[in-house]
């Protein structure tokens, strides 16, 4: 196993962000004192990681990994506060994506599935506006969000045990929002994967996330839906049309808000951020290794086991997801040995 202290996308250009904001607000010598954390990144190369004591991730190569504690001290890094729910957190290795998937688990009592089969879309849907309605009543009008429909459905797979859907949003300025979950159930609880992503790239995203991270994705023996004991364990009366409603709460809305605000100022503001800041970007990219573990792993041979859209956002077209953009997946350390990858001239 690789033991990587690696610098991250997302805070790198929050950083510039951060700075270029702050040319306006503050002494530039306050500003550069806003640093990224140490983390112990983990760098794939089909060991397997664990997500606490719950479940275990084959994770890939070209993906990096957080465990429980740096991904805490990682939310806290963007000044932000965590749920202490979380358990992990993925990114895949390359330069131009801006995915990434936080793990989280609650221990609410075993959760029956019997309502895999008479879930209610369009109530859970009036639920979820109502309930956004009400929230933005206690939030600054800049925070509002508006919820338009099901970027996709709840679908309960049989065979994994877990729960899916996706949410399409927008924001005060009409900006698109997608807020898609996915809840794996266990003995006495539920593990969440939130995908971050933004409707431009979601469908590509997806597509890896689906067929890279989530089926790796093995809870352990003795954790899993079948070892429930009635005898013993408790029960949750919250099925899953509570599991749906308590999808979008403060931390996945946290979350998710961090992709958005990078998506809208990259779109808005890419000018601005970019030319002065490439150089300086390339300052936080240098990735100092050793050997030493920071993590245990398992031996690497174990295995185990038509959308509501507003008319905003009628008009938007996926990318393919069997076509994505290659260029999105270039590899962070090509991008970094690229001779043309010079640092700009001027303003």
């Amino acid at each position: 196993m690789i033991s990587s202290t690696k610098k991250h996308k997302l805070p790198r250009l929050l950083l510039s962000c951060v700075i270029l904001l702050s040319l306006f607000a503050m002494p530039f010598a306050a500003a550069a004192e806003a640093v990224e954390p140490e983390l112990n990144w983990i760098e794939g190369s089909g060991q397997k990681v664990r997500l606490s004591n719950i479940a275990e991730l084959t994770l890939p190569e070209n993906y990096f990994f957080l465990d429980e504690d740096d991904t805490i001290a990682f939310i806290e890094g963007f000044q932000d506060l965590p749920s202490y729910r979380e358990i992990g957190y993925v990114e895949p290795a390359y330069e131009d994506t801006m995915w990434s998937v936080y793990f989280e688990y609650d221990e609410t009592g075993h959760i029956e599935d019997e309502e895999k089969s008479d879930i209610d879309a369009k109530a859970l849907l009036k639920s979820y506006k109502d309930g956004q309605e009400a929230a933005n009543e206690e939030l600054p009008e800049y925070n509002h969000l508006f919820v338009d429909g099901w970027f996709q459905e709840p679908a309960y797979d049989d065979s994994l045990r877990s729960l899916t859907w996706a949410l399409l949003l927008h924001d005060i300025d009409g900006e698109p929002l997608i807020n898609y979950n996915v809840r794996v159930l266990t003995r006495v609880g539920y593990i969440s994967a939130i995908l971050v992503s933004d409707p431009e790239n979601l469908a590509a995203d997806r597509s890896m996330f689906e067929s890279e991270i989530l089926p790796n994705l093995t809870v352990t023996s003795g954790n899993t839906y079948a070892d429930f004991d009635p005898s013993k364990d408790k029960k949750s009366s919250l099925g899953l049309t509570g599991l749906i409603l308590g999808g979008a709460g403060a931390a996945v809305a946290k979350k998710t808000g961090l992709i958005a605000l990078i998506t809208l100022i990259i779109k808005k503001f890419w000018f601005l951020i970019f030319a002065p800041f490439l150089w300086f970007g390339k300052l936080f990219k240098k990735k100092n290794k050793d050997t030493g573990p920071v993590q245990d792993t398992l031996p690497a041979d174990h295995s185990g086991s038509g959308p509501d859209m507003a008319p905003n956002v009628q008009n938007y077209q996926q990318p393919s997801a069997e076509q994505p953009d290659q260029n999105r997946f270039r590899s962070k350390f090509e991008a970094e040995n690229d001779p043309n990858n010079k640092p700009p001239t001027s303003m």
